[in-house]
C-alpha cells in the first residue's frame, strides 16, 4: 500500500511494514535509550522481539517493560517509571493493544512528576499541576484497532483502592510520532478484532452524538464511522486483508482524535463493568450501543438520519440504523444481552449505577442522566429489551 505522513493530530506514519522505521523516529526525536512498553502477551511475540533487535541493531539502546495488566492500575505506571528512571532511559515506545499504550503514555509522563497520580484525574484544570520539564518524548505503536490511543491525550488507569477507573489527561501525554503498520495487526484473533472495532465505533459514534459544536469532531467522526461499516466486516472475515486492517487502524484513530468532543452513555456504563467485572472494554461498549442509543432516541434521532445519508444504509432512519449496529454484532458474534457474559449475581447494578452516573464520560451523554436512567439502561442491558 501507498506511505502517507499524518500531521493531525500529530505526526504519523502510516504504512505496510513501518516499524522497521522505529529507529528513525527514536533518533527524530533525540531518543537514545528508549522504554519499550507492552503488555505480558505480546512481549514474548515475534513482533516484540523483532522491534527489539532492530533498535539495538541500529545504534538504539532499549529496555523492555511488560508489567502492564489488562485494566493497568497505578501500580503497573509505578512499576514503570522506577524502570525507567533504574535504566537511565530518555523516550517510551509504547508498543501494543491500548492498555499498553496508556501505560507507556503514563509512564512518559509521570517520570517528572512529584504529585501522585491521581492529582492529574481529568477534572477542571488539575492537568495545569504538572510539572512539564522533562516530560518524555513518545513513540506510539498500536497493534490493536481499537481504543486509538495513540492520538489521545489521556489514558484510563484503574484505582484498585476504589475499583474505580480514572481518566488522567494532559497535552504532553499525545504520542510526538505514531506509527500505523497493518503488518503488526495481522495476527490478531477474529473476536478481539470484532470487539475493538466495535471500541473504535463507539468513540466515533458517541464522539457524534455528543453536544456541542465541534465541526472537525463530527467530520472525521462520520468519515470513521464509515469506515468501520466498510472494513470491520471484512477484517474479521479475513483478518490477512492488510486494506481492512490499515482502514480499521485508521477508523480507530480518528475516533480517539474526534472523542475530543466527548463520549457519553455508552462508556459510563462500560467503565464500572470493565474496573469490576474485568470485562473487555470494546466487548462492552458493543453491549451497551443500542440500549444507549435508543434510550437517547429523542435528542439524537435527526443526527442519526444524517449519518445513515452518509453511510448509505439501506434503511435511512433512527430504527434502520439501530437493525445495522444490531445485524453488525451478530455478524461479528457479539452478545446481544450483558447476561451472557455477566452472571446476575456477579452484577451490583446499584453501585454499578452510582460509578456510572460519577465516570467522566456521562457529563457529555446527549440527554442529562440520572443515576436511576444508568440503572435502567444496566437493567435492559441484562435482559435484552431495548428502549421504544
Amino acid at each position: 500500500m501507498q506511505k502517507n505522513n499524518w500531521n493531525y493530530p500529530t505526526l504519523m506514519w502510516v504504512g505496510d511494514n513501518r516499524v522497521e522505521e522505529l529507529n528513525f523516529a527514536c533518533e527524530a526525536l533525540g531518543i537514545r535509550k528508549a522504554l519499550l512498553v507492552t503488555d505480558n502477551g505480546l512481549s514474548e511475540l515475534d513482533i516484540i522481539q523483532k522491534a527489539l533487535y532492530s533498535l539495538k541493531t541500529k545504534g538504539i539502546d532499549v529496555e523492555l517493560y511488560s508489567d502492564v495488566k489488562g485494566n493497568p492500575t497505578e501500580i503497573n505506571v509505578k512499576n514503570g517509571v522506577k524502570c525507567y528512571q533504574k535504566n537511565k532511559c530518555d523516550g517510551v515506545i509504547a508498543f501494543g493493544g491500548g492498555s499498553a499504550l496508556d501505560v507507556g503514555k503514563a509512564i512518559a509522563f509521570m517520570v517528572s512528576q512529584t504529585l501522585p497520580l491521581w492529582e492529574f484525574e481529568d477534572i477542571g484544570e488539575n492537568w495545569t499541576k504538572a510539572n512539564l520539564d522533562m516530560i518524555s518524548p513518545i513513540i506510539a505503536v498500536p497493534t490493536t484497532a481499537g481504543t486509538g490511543s495513540e492520538t489521545g491525550r489521556a489514558v484510563v488507569i484503574l484505582n484498585e483502592d476504589t475499583g474505580i477507573k480514572k481518566i488522567i489527561f494532559h497535552p504532553k501525554m499525545l504520542p510526538s510520532i505514531v506509527i500505523l503498520d497493518p503488518v503488526l495487526t495481522l495476527g490478531l484473533p477474529s473476536k478481539i478484532t470484532a470487539a475493538t472495532g466495535m471500541d473504535a465505533l463507539s468513540h466515533n459514534l458517541e464522539a457524534y452524538c455528543a453536544p456541542g459544536y465541534h465541526p472537525m469532531a463530527d467530520g472525521i467522526a462520520i468519515e470513521g464511522i464509515r469506515i468501520i461499516k466498510k472494513w470491520l466486516p471484512e477484517a474479521f472475515k479475513n483478518g490477512n486483508n492488510l486494506e481492512a486492517r490499515s482502514n480499521m487502524l485508521s477508523a480507530a484513530s480518528m475516533g480517539s482524535t474526534a472523542f475530543q468532543k466527548g463520549l457519553g452513555g455508552i462508556h459510563s456504563l462500560s467503565h464500572p463493568v470493565n474496573a469490576l467485572n474485568n470485562i473487555h472494554h470494546g466487548l462492552s461498549n458493543a453491549i451497551f450501543m443500542p440500549y444507549v442509543l435508543t434510550f437517547n432516541k429523542d435528542v439524537i434521532e435527526e443526527k442519526i438520519i444524517k449519518l445513515c445519508n452518509f453511510i448509505e444504509l439501506d434503511d435511512r432512519s433512527f430504527d434502520g440504523f439501530i437493525k445495522w449496529i444490531l445485524d453488525l454484532r451478530k455478524e461479528l458474534k457479539l452478545p446481544h444481552k450483558l447476561s451472557e457474559v455477566i452472571d446476575d449475581k456477579d452484577l451490583s447494578i446499584d453501585k454499578l449505577s452510582k460509578m456510572a452516573l460519577e465516570d467522566p464520560s456521562t457529563s457529555s451523554n446527549p440527554k442529562k442522566l440520572t443515576e436511576k436512567d444508568m440503572k435502567l439502561m444496566y437493567q435492559h442491558s441484562m435482559s435484552g429489551k431495548l428502549f421504544t
